[in-house]
């Protein structure tokens, strides 16, 4: 097998830890030995070993004068765990491929430099962009401290994500659903505003399959919902967060009741019109470990994302079906001719039962 062979192989296995790790990365290591794999780990759970010291711990020989595979950058500083480079050199293996850089500021090409200098041969960039793309949720929030943001929306052949009551169950297939649950299981947040909690009752749990709740973020500038509402009564897990004014400190009953609840507030900086300042709340959020999140909603919502830049990909469930009259997907975002339009990119496209879905980036 090649070195991509090896890495493909460590990608597959890194992809075990979705929904468990976050905030940290998804990574996979393999260890190989006169051309026969010896070992092999994935990083399980959030706080718990590195996949390089799975893999050494699972070995079933010698690993000294092995290669290890691994699509992230052994780490070299102390966190949760020690370096794991320290091992690696201790364990005196011969020759490390690694998938990409990481771009923690403490680690990258830092990791890389302490192997080459311990005589370790080290090849670097085997299947970057794919093993890049496997932590985009980590990259970003690394980096720059705040989520991922996926935007996310299901509507008609017309652009419709309801008709003109505000009805959207449902507008996509059964298949679509359950592919938005995987969805929800792999954020660490699902954002939506109050509209769309008053028109659709929502739970944003994980329900189609198994996997992991994500954290339910709803903006609620003034704290009016309904505590009668699923997301307050179901909150069993105490896993809602409510990103609210400032000026909604002084609604002390409130705070009170929503906290019995179990709800979490945060106090964000408004905008001149009221509105909470969404770059200061995904700071905020991003300050909860929150490393990604999937924006359901409503069109006020998609709007305020896309007019201020703060979305990385849109997820477009389309179903073919014409509704005429009805809501659109955004609003006015003040584009008054074709050549000012908001040019997006097609990545990819698939059929999922009888709908496409179109993943765009900018």
């Amino acid at each position: 097998m090649t070195d991509e062979s090896y890495i493909k192989l460590a990608l597959e296995i890194a992809k075990k830890g979705r929904g468990k790790v976050s905030p940290n990365p998804l990574v996979g290591a393999i260890l190989v030995k006169d051309e026969k794999i010896i070992g092999a780990g994935f990083h399980e759970y959030f706080g718990g070993s590195h996949a390089e010291i799975n893999a050494f711990n699972n070995a079933k020989q010698d690993v000294e004068g092995s290669t290890l595979y691994v699509n992230l950058e052994p780490c070299c500083h102390y966190g949760k765990t020690p370096p794991c480079v320290n091992t690696i050199i201790e364990k005196k293996v011969k020759r490390v491929v690694i998938g990409t850089l990481d771009m923690n500021p403490i680690v990258s090409g830092n990791g890389v430099k302490a192997l080459i200098e311990a005589g370790i041969d080290v090849r670097v960039g085997v299947l970057e962009e794919e093993c890049a793309a496997l932590n985009k949720f980590f990259f970003k929030h690394v980096s720059k401290h705040v989520p991922y943001i996926t935007l996310k929306a299901a509507q008609t052949l017309d652009g419709k994500i309801a008709d003109l009551s505000g009805d959207s169950k449902w507008i996509t297939s059964l298949s679509s659903r359950r592919y938005v649950h995987e969805l929800r299981s792999n954020y660490d947040g699902v954002l939506v505003g109050t509209t769309t909690v008053k028109k659709d009752d929502p739970s944003l749990t994980v329900r189609f399959i198994e996997g992991r709740n994500p954290k339910r973020i709803v903006i609620d500038s003034s704290l009016k919902l309904n505590l009668k509402l699923k997301l307050f009564v179901n909150n069993i897990d105490d896993n809602l967060i409510i990103l609210t004014t400032k000026k909604s400190a002084a609604k002390v009953r409130k705070i009170k009741k929503l906290e019995q609840c179990g709800v979490q507030i945060l106090f964000i900086d408004e905008n001149k019109d009221g509105t909470i300042n969404l770059k200061c709340a995904l700071e905020e959020l991003g300050k909860k470990g929150i490393s990604s999140l999937l924006v359901e909603g409503g069109r006020k919502i998609y709007t305020s994302f896309i007019k201020e830049n703060l979305f990385d990909e849109f997820l477009v469930f389309i179903s073919p079906k014409l509704l005429g009259e009805g809501i659109p997907v955004v609003e006015e975002l003040g584009l008054h001719s074709i050549r000012k339009a908001l040019k997006l990119r097609i990545k990819t496209f698939e059929k999922i039962g009888d709908d496409i879905l179109l993943e765009l980036i900018r």
